[in-house]
C-alpha cells in the first residue's frame, strides 16, 4: 500500500516528538570530527510547505510544532526550537531529512530512500545540489544490508515507516536486527506509533528477546491508550543512544506534555536492555 503521505501530519505533536529525538541525536554524534553517515529509510517528501492544502486539511501542525511555547523550554530544545522557527519564517515544516542535512557537515554523508511515487521527485529535488546527499526511490528496509558497516565508521539509523500494514512491526524488527548484525555500534531509532498497544507491546518484547545492548524507549501520548481509529501517542526505540539522551528526554518530554497536553498527555523514558 501507498497511501500513507505524512504532509497532512506534518510538524505533529509526533513530529516534535521525533525530530527533537533526531536533533539532540545528531548534535551529540557530532562533537567527534569524524565523518557520520546518516541514513533515513522512510524520508518522505523532506518539507512541507504549511499553506499545502493536505497540511491544512489536517491543521495537525497547529496542535504540535505550531502550539509550542518555545521561549518556556530549556536549552536543550534550542537546537530543535531554533531549527523549526527558522524555517517557520518561510512557511515550511523540515521533514527529517531536512533537519539532518541543516545539522550535517561537509564530511558526512545522508542516505535517503522514499518509495512513494508523488514523494520521491519532492525528496530528489530538494537535495538535488547537496553533493553529501544520495536519494533512492525504493524501500529503505532493504538498504541497511547494502549501507552497513558504513565506510565512515559511524552511522545513525532513522526509521520511521508509515505501519500503513500489520506486517510492517514486523518488518521493522527484522530490518532493524539485520542492520545491527552488521554495525553493531551504529545508533539506531525506530519510531512507532501508538494505535493500538498490543502492537507495541509486542514490538517491545522482540526488542528484549533479541539480545541488544543498550535499548532505551521513548514514548509521548496525547490520551490514554484505546481502541478507537488514531494515534494516541508515538515513541522511539533507542538502540545505542547518546548516553546523554535519556536524561535529557527525562527533563525534555514532561514539558512538552505539559505544553501539548497538558490534561490527558503522558511521557515514558525507559531502559529496555541494559549496555
Amino acid at each position: 500500500m501507498l497511501s500513507y503521505r505524512h504532509a497532512f501530519h506534518a510538524g505533529n505533536f509526533a513530529d516534535v516528538f521525533k525530530h527533537l529525538v533526531l536533533v539532540r541525536s545528531l548534535e551529540y554524534l557530532l562533537q567527534k570530527p569524524g565523518p557520520l553517515l546518516y541514513i533515513d529509510t522512510h524520508a518522505g517528501a523532506g518539507s512541507y510547505p504549511l499553506d499545502s492544502a493536505m497540511v491544512r486539511k489536517t491543521n495537525e501542525h497547529a496542535d504540535g510544532a505550531g502550539a509550542l511555547r518555545l521561549a518556556e523550554l530549556p536549552a536543550d530544545f534550542a537546537p530543535y526550537g531554533g531549527l523549526i522557527e527558522r524555517y517557520r519564517r518561510r512557511r515550511i515544516y523540515p521533514g527529517s531529512p531536512l533537519i539532518a542535512a541543516d545539522l550535517l557537515r561537509e564530511q558526512d554523508r545522508l542516505r535517503l530512500f522514499e518509495l512513494h511515487p508523488t514523494d520521491y521527485p519532492k525528496l530528489a529535488r530538494l537535495f538535488a545540489r547537496d553533493r553529501r546527499v544520495r536519494t533512492e526511490q525504493g524501500d529503505g528496509h532493504h538498504a541497511l544490508k547494502s549501507l552497513l558497516p558504513s565506510p565512515q565508521k559511524r552511522a545513525l539509523v532513522l526509521m520511521d515507516p508509515a505501519y500503513e500494514v500489520k506486517r510492517e512491526y514486523q518488518t521493522v524488527v527484522e530490518s532493524l536486527l539485520a542492520g545491527y548484525k552488521r554495525m553493531a555500534n551504529a545508533t539506531f531509532l525506530l519510531w512507532y506509533p501508538v494505535v493500538q498497544r498490543d502492537w507495541i507491546e509486542r514490538l517491545i518484547k522482540q526488542m528484549r528477546a533479541a539480545n541488544l545492548k543498550d535499548v532505551w524507549q521513548f514514548e509521548l501520548g496525547m490520551q490514554a491508550d484505546n481502541r478507537e481509529r488514531g494515534m494516541t501517542a508515538s515513541g522511539i526505540i533507542a538502540i545505542n543512544p547518546p548516553w546523554v539522551l535519556p536524561g535529557q528526554m527525562g527533563e525534555l518530554l514532561p514539558l512538552l506534555q505539559q505544553q501539548l497536553a497538558p490534561a490527558r498527555g503522558f511521557y515514558l523514558v525507559r531502559q529496555l536492555t541494559p549496555g
